[in-house]
């Protein structure tokens, strides 16, 4: 059974809250009104990235009978805000945590790269939801949805590649350790995802996905 302690909850949900503020602030700024506008949006984003990055690493240690534990990064937090105000999010909120402390490369590898594989997978979700409702945005709610997904879409995107770069208290690390050949591939993919974000933009991506159905 999957278990947090409370020390990890309360990392999380302090390191959820941070994130989601600095990915609120890098997309409007300090303008009050479109921060508080999108927060919620954002939040939802941010928030289910966070909890199946963490489920993720958490059911493949699991599988290993070891224990991975999130453990917020104090600095990391503070820098990711301050990044928010030139537009891009320096997201490292924390590091995984294994349990006993002595694993493998192998195994600390196969562990990490469920967090960022997680992140794709819920990145595709959104996606493939916001196309689906892409007819019916003209109703309000069907409208909010489509807004959670794009931003979704983009933040978990951005969160896959972010965590997958080879440094410390990130998740590639492990895994370039581990494979290279596994974490290059992993991280092109998250990377075209990324950027066709940023390039693209997730709503014209959207358009792209229907047209070429």
């Amino acid at each position: 059974m999957i278990k947090f302690t409370n020390t990890e909850i309360r990392d999380l949900i302090t390191a959820f809250i941070i994130i989601s503020i600095a990915f609120a602030i890098a997309n409007v700024g300090l303008d009050v009104h479109n921060f508080l506008s999108i927060l919620p949006i954002v939040m939802v984003g941010v928030g289910l990235g966070f909890i199946f990055r963490e489920l993720g690493h958490k059911y493949v240690a699991m599988q290993y009978d070891y224990r991975a534990e999130f453990k917020m990064w104090i600095i990391g937090l503070l820098i990711a805000l301050a990044s928010a105000f030139i537009g891009w999010v320096f997201a490292a909120p924390g590091e995984v945590k294994f349990h006993p402390d002595e694993v493998t490369d192998e195994i600390s590898g196969r562990i990490s790269i469920a967090g960022p594989m997680a992140n794709m997978t819920l990145a595709i979700i959104f996606i493939v939801i916001a196309a689906l409702i892409y007819p019916l945005i003209s109703y309000p709610i069907y409208h909010l949805i489509y807004l959670i997904c794009t931003v979704g879409f983009s933040v978990n995107s951005f969160l896959a590649a972010f965590n997958l770069f080879p440094v410390y208290t990130l998740d590639g690390l492990n895994v370039f350790k581990w494979n290279k050949g596994i974490w290059f591939v992993v991280f092109a993919i998250s990377i075209t995802m990324m950027l066709s974000s940023i390039l693209i933009g997730a709503e014209n991506m959207v358009v792209m996905i229907i047209e070429s159905v």
